[in-house]
């Protein structure tokens, strides 16, 4: 799946408190989620995704997260061709805390 076909979202689409209805899965390495990421997030790297995808449910809403979007936009396509209900954060982590969103450590 090209990059852009890939389902994808901006900042702005997001509410500033994540709904209850929807997951936010960061594909980030370890130390990269130890340095600061959106509360509430299901944590699963980018190298352990096809092992772990049993832990999503594809009918929820899920955005997929990264450092800048890449990863995530990789990701994002792999779970969409599988059925999942997905979008990919365009730019990522970097724009998040960028527009002041909070992190946690």
């Amino acid at each position: 799946m090209s990059e852009e076909a890939v389902p994808s979202t901006d900042i702005n689409a997001i509410p500033e408190a994540i709904p209850a209805d929807l997951v936010v899965l960061d594909v980030r390495e370890q130390h990269e989620w130890d340095a600061g990421h959106i509360d509430g997030a299901l944590h699963i790297p980018m190298s352990q995704i096809q092992s772990r995808v049993g832990e999503l449910d594809p009918s929820i809403h899920t955005i997929v997260v990264c450092h800048v979007g890449g990863r995530s936009a990789r990701v994002t396509g792999w779970l969409h061709a599988q059925g999942h209900n997905v979008v990919n954060l365009t730019g990522g982590m970097e724009l998040w805390e960028a527009a002041g969103r909070p992190v946690v450590v």
